[in-house]
């Protein structure tokens, strides 16, 4: 397998820096036997009465911090916390920051680099207390948001409600799981009244959903990320399989978490535990029907996800279709609606 293979050209306009107003009128390309355009409100159309929608509610933190070192400006991103209290998070510039530097943050509180390590990351430890410090993320930080968006603008006021989903109740994702911030409380009940039901995972975003793979395919390592699937919930999506529903996962972040938690053909368990699952083609899928999932970059983990779940030459020819019809690209983007390869 070629990661060229999974390359594509994208005209620069198409990557959406702000999403769309209203959201739920985004683009929606459904990627069936043929391919048909319309808008995300029309979800319900594709959606049957025995089947049951999973979406992932993890909340994403506003840990994007900006410090003052010896007068210079550090980003600073809190991505995942270890264990002993301490963070990984991303410094920009990082080559400005060595080991023990402390970086002064709002209401002169301070992050102390503890150790620098790969790729602009460190571990690093705040002044604020550790049961303080959510509060302080929500008063002081911003939003997140995905590097090619930093690249072109920064994180502000609006990006809070808008990088958010309207379901998004537990805290833990450093990125949105985008697919879901189309949905608007309408949409939502419309698809309750109709469908089988409604079922809510949490699989927490880590920042490695944004990393490139930096070598071939077969040795990339995914990044690990907790997940959580109740014992009634995974009743509830055994029972639509069992009755002949389907599986509609919102995003790949929802779709990793279902698989992860697969124990075969149609059944799946309670869960409660990291997964770093690399999904590429070649994957046997045993829960997931149907996946609905923004557009995603070129030589991404993404982009070999939903190849191997639509497969590669459908995912391919979509692409084509979403690019000449100038949909808009990555988080803050259009949608698709994608059907397993069988």
């Amino acid at each position: 397998m070629n990661l060229n293979d999974f390359d594509f050209d994208l005209p620069s306009e198409l990557i959406a820096t702000r999403p769309n107003n209203p959201r739920e009128k985004s683009k929606m390309l459904v990627a069936d036997n043929d391919f048909r355009h319309t808008t995300f409100d029309f979800l319900l159309d594709y959606l049957d009465k025995k089947d049951v929608l999973v979406i992932n509610n993890t909340k994403v933190l506003p840990t994007y911090l900006v410090g003052d070192l010896n007068g210079s400006q550090i980003k600073v991103t809190a991505h995942k916390k270890l264990d002993n209290g301490h963070w990984l998070a991303y410094l920009k510039p990082a080559r400005k920051v060595k080991d023990g530097d402390q970086i002064i943050l709002a209401d002169k509180n301070i992050v102390t680099v503890e150790e620098k390590t790969n790729f602009g990351e460190a571990i690093v430890s705040f002044s604020v207390a550790e049961k303080d410090l959510i509060n302080f993320f929500e008063t002081n930080g911003s939003m997140p948001l995905p590097p090619y968006i930093l690249k072109q603008r920064d994180s502000d006021e609006s990006d809070i409600n808008d990088y958010q989903t309207i379901y998004a109740t537990n805290e833990g994702s450093i990125a949105a799981p985008t697919a879901g911030l189309h949905f608007n409380e309408k949409v939502l009940e419309n698809i309750r009244n109709k469908i089988s039901a409604i079922v809510n995972v949490t699989l927490h975003v880590g920042a490695g959903t944004f990393s490139p793979i930096r070598d071939n395919i077969e040795n990339h390592k995914m990044h690990s990320e907790f997940g959580h699937i109740s014992k009634e919930d995974a009743e509830i999506i055994n029972n639509c399989k069992l009755d002949g529903g389907r599986v509609i996962a919102v995003g790949t972040t929802t779709l990793r978490l279902l698989e992860s938690a697969a124990v075969g053909k149609d059944l799946i368990k309670e869960f409660q535990e990291e997964t770093d699952i690399f999904i590429k083609p070649g994957f046997k899928f045993n829960i997931v029907d149907v996946l609905l999932t923004n557009f995603h970059l070129p030589k991404s983990s993404l982009l070999l996800l939903i190849s191997a779940f639509a497969g590669s030459e459908k995912v391919k020819l979509a692409y084509e279709e979403a690019i000449k019809n100038r949909y808009r690209f990555f988080s803050y983007g259009d949608v698709s609606l994608l059907y397993k390869n069988e």
